[in-house]
């Protein structure tokens, strides 16, 4: 099995796993939010969070072990395939069938990665960042994350936009730490705070996601499956001297594959939405049942003196009154507010 062979197939177990987590993580964030309490310190006693986190570090550890056989042009924009799997998945949690227009957003994404798979395919990868360009690339990762997650507002793309470029740029400097691990290696110093760089940016980036996925998973798992290739295709294109094949017909079918992905994706994710409008809809028109279908409200008043058993009251009718008995001659006059015996 050749290295690019070997790199599209852990990528695409790594993005089944990464698909489950999402999931997962889409589900406990409704929750959380419905029931009022969405902080952190409550989810780490809560057993679907730590799911999570678990099929996270295993996409992760595969995603690793991808990059070892793959370039990150190749690999990262393969993440796409999360987005590919979690419709399936989604709809399999909500009890439906996959649309029609999920299904095209599948095929339109599969073809757009085709194209780019066939110029983005090479040799594995033998170049890394060196330390100062490490702490570059996270010194100006940090400032954009910064300004993408300032307060205010409501959480959702600015979130997921930044998750994908905390992801993206983690990617990139694992790889820098699975290439010197296979060859010059970096001192053990560097090798350290290059690691402690991609702990940070993995963990705001699976923090990020969290927040972005209060707001529905469709569109923010659409925008962070965009910005993670991206961030990750601009560090290995400007400093890993990363190329694409075919020279400008390569680069034209490059673009148009891209092109076609992102709009597989935008189909993904408006169906996504879709989707969730529709079901939120439906569970709320169950729990208020239309008035035509309502059983009639039938209950029981008291019955008067004169009769033997309590009188039916139905929504909509009232009971008529019982005769009234004839009053004694010497009824007092308060009876008649106030006003005396009525004259015969």
């Amino acid at each position: 099995m050749t290295a690019t062979l070997l790199a599209v197939a852990l990528s695409l177990i790594s993005a089944t796993a990464y698909a489950t987590a999402a999931v997962a993580q889409e589900r406990l964030a409704a929750r959380t939010a419905a029931q009022g309490h969405g902080g952190g310190l409550r989810l780490l006693a809560n057993s679907a969070w730590w799911a999570a986190v678990g099929l996270n570090a295993g996409g992760a550890l595969l995603h690793v072990a991808a990059l070892r056989y793959g370039t990150l042009t190749l690999v990262q924009p393969l993440g796409a395939l999360t987005l590919v799997a979690a419709v399936p998945l989604g709809a399999h949690r909500a009890g439906r069938h996959v649309a029609r227009r999920e299904w095209q957003g599948t095929v339109l994404t599969l073809a757009g990665l085709a194209a780019l798979l066939f110029t983005a395919s090479g040799p594995a990868p033998d170049d890394a960042l060196s330390l100062p360009e490490a702490l570059l690339v996270g010194g100006a990762a940090s400032a954009l994350l910064a300004l993408l997650a300032r307060r205010g507002g409501r959480p959702g793309l600015r979130h997921a936009t930044a998750s994908g470029l905390a992801s993206g740029i983690a990617s990139a400097l694992t790889q820098t730490l699975t290439v010197s691990a296979g060859g010059p290696r970096l001192p053990l110093w560097q090798a350290a705070m290059v690691a402690l760089l991609v702990a940070a940016f993995a963990a705001g980036g699976l923090l990020l996601a969290q927040t972005a996925y209060r707001g529905g998973l469709g569109a923010p798992l659409a925008v962070l499956t965009l910005a993670n290739p991206v961030a990750a295709a601009v560090v290995g294109l400007s400093l890993l001297g990363e190329r694409l094949r075919g020279g400008a017909p390569g680069l034209g079918l490059t673009l148009g594959g891209a092109l076609v992905a992102a709009w597989g994706v935008v189909l993904l994710s408006r169906a996504s939405a879709r989707q969730q409008g529709t079901s939120t809809g439906a569970r709320g028109s169950a729990s208020v049942p239309p008035a035509r279908d309502a059983a009639p409200l039938r209950t029981t008043i008291p019955a008067p003196p004169h009769t033997a058993e309590p009188l039916p009251l139905t929504r909509g009718t009232l009971p008529a009154p019982p005769p009234s008995a004839p009053r004694p001659a010497d009824a007092p006059a308060h009876a008649h507010g106030g006003r005396g015996p009525r004259a015969a």
